[in-house]
């Protein structure tokens, strides 16, 4: 755990304490990114927190339960934050727990107009206090939120349908390290150039010409960051906390569904930013109505100069055509993959594929939704296996994974929204259905709505199976694909990942020359990909400091989690150059 947390009511925080009291974090996760060795600030475990944590403020798993509670049914007020009693401002409630549960919270719905310019007024402050201290104030920030990640994780499972352990773990730990990470970029990226400079031009007799140069980095403007209903920490915390670090306030419009964790992060940021001294309206708040669809207004206000998006790809590219005032990162859909080729652990392979395809109900940017099979079938250390042996014992594989309620229910979670629901009951007329996807009785929540993957054979020459297997299928909904060959399946991955995009791809060979090819096609289309995975790593996570979420080259998203380019096009760097003085005799 982290030592650095203190509690909601303390003193006012200088910048040199700040500074002190992060830079040991900083410099850790600045040689974590180097490295890229394992490394991580946030305990996974629930039991690390609470008060034997020794951490002021930490809450244990019945603190945090309870002040979840207290929040339901309530308004969620945001102390002092501008627009909401203006003439387009007021609440919006919009969020259904995906188990069932009443939420009830209402939100500030702010006036823009009222809002914006505020937000604006807060920018010079904050630049003028430097890369480092933004840095320490973002970091005292993520130590508030690791210190109530057991409040955090009912937040989230109760937004996003994922099963309590891994709204702990995604929704927290592995959320702050996204965080923390993106604010080591951001802050790398800033202290590339010094701060001043003496600048000395020779001119033969005559006197040089002397100049002193002062460079500061300053932010673009206002950032708006647009959430995404099934991980609101994980993929929100790169970018609040980029543009938080490179000096842009930072506007937070949660996905309807998905609005309660965004709008805790905004609350503990803005009493950070009070205590350090800084204007509150850094951060700031912007739930909407029912319908409303305010990300589109918003987007291409003049104000807006950076914009973040997790979604669709509609919508993501209408950001991208629309939104020309400002720079847009964005993560849409695409079609993973998972080549099988040949294996030297075939009850492995089946392991791991089988928790790929099942956890979060493949509610994943990352789950595998393709898996292209030669029809000749494959070599494994079990023997030759047929396309058909294949796919049978896969779903077997899944079938003996979920077969046991309470434990399906621990790695499915529950189904988001309406339209994965309705996905996975049309899948069956896809296609020969290897699986059937069947509904899970949760014994807490009863309106929850929890169902198991659902495998459909399909042959890659046939129409009407591409129409199905070249478009992505969110959900748990995997097609297993018979392909002609391991060569036919890297150039149907190579037109997949150039037309539809992908976050992730996999493949099992034992052939030098197969992996090759594999690994090539995915250097040619800028794909991230996972090799013989056989253990306890699954192709559909990946670790902060270490593993690069995405890659930016592909249609599937812009940028990645986390690089320098996803920091360094949020500020720029401003130049004031003045005569040198004269040297003192």
């Amino acid at each position: 755990m982290t030592t650095s947390a203190t509690t909601a009511g303390s003193t006012a925080l200088s910048a040199a304490r700040l500074t002190e009291r992060h830079r040991p974090t900083l410099d850790r996760a600045l040689e974590a990114i180097r490295s890229r060795e394992y490394w991580s600030p946030h305990p996974e475990h629930p039991k690390a927190y609470g008060e034997e944590s020794g951490v002021p403020g930490s809450l244990s798993a019945g603190q945090g339960q309870a002040a979840f509670d207290a929040l339901r049914g309530e308004r969620f007020e945001i102390e002092g934050q501008p627009g909401t009693a203006g003439p387009q401002g007021g609440w919006a409630s919009t969020e259904v727990s995906p188990y069932g549960l009443e939420l009830g919270i209402e939100y500030p719905r702010p006036d823009l107009d009222v809002l914006l310019p505020e937000m604006r007024k807060a920018m010079p402050a904050w630049r003028e206090a430097g890369p480092e201290v933004r840095a320490a104030v973002c970091l005292e920030i993520l130590a508030r939120i690791s210190a109530r990640t057991h409040e955090f994780a009912h937040a989230v499972m109760h937004t996003s349908g994922q099963a309590f352990m891994m709204a702990f773990q995604a929704g927290g730990p592995h959320a702050q390290d996204r965080g923390l990470e993106a604010v080591a970029y951001a802050f790398a990226e800033q202290v590339r150039t010094p701060e001043a400079a003496d600048w000395s031009k020779p001119q033969g007799k005559r006197h040089p010409l002397e100049l002193r140069k002062r460079f500061t980095a300053v932010g673009r403007g206002v950032s708006l960051l647009i959430g995404c209903n099934t991980f609101p920490t994980w993929n929100g915390y790169p970018a609040f906390f980029a543009s938080l670090a490179t000096g842009n306030p930072v506007l937070v419009k949660p996905h309807p569904r998905a609005v309660l964790p965004l709008a805790l992060t905004v609350r503990i940021a803005r009493e950070v930013l009070t205590e350090a001294g800084f204007e509150a309206n850094l951060v700031a708040l912007a739930a909407e109505r029912e319908g409303e669809g305010i990300a589109k207004e918003l987007a291409v206000r003049p104000e807006i100069r950076i914009v973040d998006y997790t979604g669709s790809t509609a919508f993501g590219e209408w950001l991208e055509a629309n939104a020309r005032q400002a720079r847009v990162f964005t993560e849409k859909a695409g079609v993973n993959t998972v080549i099988i080729d040949s294996t030297d652990d075939y009850k492995g392979m089946l392991g791991n594929l089988a928790f790929s395809l099942s956890l979060y109900s493949g509610q994943m940017c990352t789950t595998p939704q393709n898996l292209l099979i030669p029809r000749n079938g494959i070599t494994t250390d079990a023997g030759e296996k047929s396309y058909d042996e294949v796919v049978a014992d896969l779903a077997t594989a899944v079938g003996k994974l979920l077969g046991d309620d309470a434990r399906a229910n621990g790695i499915l979670g529950a189904i988001v929204n309406e339209q994965v629901r309705e996905r996975v009951e049309s899948a069956a007329s896809l296609g020969e259905v290897a699986l059937a996807s069947r509904p899970v009785e949760h014994p807490d929540f009863p309106g929850a709505h929890v169902r198991t993957p659902v495998i459909v054979k399909l042959e890659s020459a046939k129409p009407e199976s591409e129409a199905a297997y070249f478009s992505e299928c969110f959900g748990p909904v995997s097609f297993a694909v018979a392909v002609d060959s391991t060569a036919d399946a890297v150039a149907l991955l190579r037109r997949t990942v150039r037309e539809k995009g992908a976050m992730t791809v996999g493949a099992y060979t034992t052939s030098p020359a197969a992996e090759g090819l594999i690994e090539e096609a995915c250097m040619d289309e800028c794909a991230q990909l996972s090799l013989n995975l056989t253990g306890g790593v699954y192709v559909n996570q990946t670790a902060a400091f270490s593993d690069f979420h995405g890659s930016g080259g592909n249609p599937a998203a812009n940028s990645a989690l986390c690089d320098g380019a996803f920091v360094a096009d949020r500020f720029r760097t401003v130049e004031v150059r003045r005569p040198a003085e004269p040297a003192q005799e």
